[in-house]
């Protein structure tokens, strides 16, 4: 077996995160464990060959959403075919765009969204 990472991002509302990222950004749910009051403490959609997994944040737990807390550091990276309609798909379903999607001096069609539930999204391809 070889290693893989598959980030875990905490979220404010999970099934609404769920609904965004299979809209959003063409992602595939393929399992969602909830609780008895229904609070989503993993969920697994696959992006192309990427596994994004996904929780309601538990504050008692130490689950932190980017909201709660002021902010993210970390930026995800979605490699799409299409990083304007992507980043536009996005803003439709309630994003916000902080950088805009442009040609990159490195080689990349760039930009960088952040999605309703605080994190922060760079929307990648190639240049056209």
């Amino acid at each position: 077996m070889t290693s893989e990472l598959h980030p875990k991002v905490l979220v404010s509302d999970a099934d609404a995160a769920i609904d965004f990222y299979t809209k959003a950004l063409d992602a595939t749910l393929v399992s969602r464990v909830a609780d008895e009051q229904g609070v989503v403490h993993h969920a697994e959609l696959t992006l192309g060959s990427s596994t994004l997994a996904l929780a309601q944040s538990v504050p008692e737990w130490g689950w932190h959403d980017p909201e709660s807390v002021g902010g993210t550091p970390v930026l995800l990276t979605a490699d799409v075919p299409d990083p304007d309609a992507t980043a536009e798909r996005m803003v439709a379903l309630g994003a916000e765009v902080v950088i805009p999607v442009e040609n990159r001096p490195y080689g990349k069609r760039q930009g960088r969204v952040k999605d309703p539930f605080g994190h922060l999204w760079v929307v990648s391809g190639e240049l056209r």
